[in-house]
């Protein structure tokens, strides 16, 4: 599996102005022929009443990377893909820095498709593993 065209990172960058994304810091990063890297800040926006990063948005960023990694997969004139179930295990917490997230995918079908994101500290240590499936579907006429 490899993306249908080259990534264009600015481009999907500014796609997600004035969204969730931008306002959690969420930026793509770096992409490879079937990769997607983006990273999130550990700050106000995203850590809870404790001070460390909120699971919720580690499941943003989770979502995000493999929702624009599946729509790079598709004809996005015809098609747009969807979330259907994400699941996340935060394994290690964060109280401040950034956390990076790797989306790759298990499957690329006509239908569905099954991706894994990893979400890392400066160290390369695993915070969160998510996973999450989405339905390959018709953009909306009109």
């Amino acid at each position: 599996m490899s993306f249908l065209k080259p990534v264009d990172l600015a481009a999907v960058n500014a796609h997600a102005a004035n969204t969730l994304v931008s306002n959690l810091g969420i930026v793509m990063t770096e992409a490879g022929e079937d990769w997607l890297r983006g990273t999130m800040p550990v700050d106000a926006r995203t850590v809870q009443p404790y001070g460390i990063l909120h699971g919720g948005a580690s499941v943003a960023l989770a979502e995000t990377l493999g929702s624009v990694a599946g729509n790079l997969c598709v004809d996005t004139t015809k098609e747009m893909v969807v979330g259907l179930e994400i699941n996340a295990n935060h394994v290690r917490a964060m109280r401040s820095g950034v956390v990076t997230g790797t989306a790759r995918a298990l499957h690329v079908g006509r239908s569905t498709q099954l991706w894994e994101i990893r979400i890392e500290n400066d160290d390369g240590k695993l915070v969160c593993v998510s996973r999450l499936t989405l339905a390959v579907v018709p953009v909306p006429k009109g």
